[in-house]
């Protein structure tokens, strides 16, 4: 990678780090690129957020390269998550303390492994109210913040793969491959009432997004470091 292909516009593949938004790693890849090599004015955006309790693989394009952002948006997503059960939260996740507790006593693997397949194929998923949907030009999320009560409305997905990696203290370890707008937190929600013990997010690392892989992804201290064996881009005066 050169400044000149930085700058026209080219591909990044970052891990993200836990509890930073996607638009964090956005603003600190531009912030680096205009600190390290002198450039004041550059495009940068993702494609396809993760939520700041999630971490893995974010692709950030740069330059002419944002204009492929919704073809990569697309691409089908591969995961690893950890499900817990015996509870439920308001946003699926551990954003927000628990709000119910049930048993798990009757939880077994046979039922765990029989309750997942119901869940491969096209499947309508209801996507958390913490989230960035928008609802009469507001995010769900600030909604949801208020304390205000409401469902959003259904969406078509698609989980081609959910493998079962381990099952015990109460948690789930998943694999999912699923088409894009796949909401993982609505999938242990929805795991958790099939299963009939309450369910939620604990964990989350993204390892694909369409042809990328997390394997090939580099930390913001790894493209700070490249950025800084770089030739500052030269301003032409006119």
């Amino acid at each position: 990678m050169t400044a000149q292909e930085l700058t026209e516009g080219t591909i990044l593949l970052i891990d993200k780090p836990l509890r930073w938004s996607s638009f964090d790693v956005v603003n600190k890849v531009r912030s680096l690129i205009r600190k390290r090599l002198g450039i004041s004015n550059i495009k940068v955006g993702h494609a396809g957020t993760l939520d700041p309790l999630a971490t893995g693989l974010l692709v950030i394009c740069t330059g002419k390269k944002t204009k492929t952002i919704e073809q990569l948006q697309a691409s089908d997503k591969e995961y690893l998550a950890v499900v817990g059960l015996g509870h439920t939260t308001p946003s699926y996740d551990l954003e927000t303390e628990f709000d119910a507790e049930f048993s798990t006593e009757h939880v077994s693997l046979e039922l765990v492994e029989e309750t997942l397949k119901t869940f491969i194929g096209e499947v309508d998923q209801v996507p958390p109210l913490f989230s960035a949907k928008m609802i009469g030009g507001k995010r769900a999320y600030k909604i949801a913040r208020k304390g205000k009560d409401m469902q959003l409305p259904s969406q078509r997905i698609k989980i081609y793969e959910l493998e079962l990696l381990s099952f015990h203290n109460e948690e789930l370890h998943l694999r999912i491959y699923c088409s894009k707008g796949t909401y993982i937190r609505s999938l242990a929600h929805d795991l958790g009432k099939a299963l009939g013990c309450g369910g939620y997010l604990k964990a989350l690392r993204r390892t694909k997004s369409g042809e990328y892989s997390l394997k090939d992804a580099i930390s913001l201290e790894q493209f700070d470091e490249i950025l800084l064996n770089l030739q500052p881009f030269p301003i032409v005066k006119e």
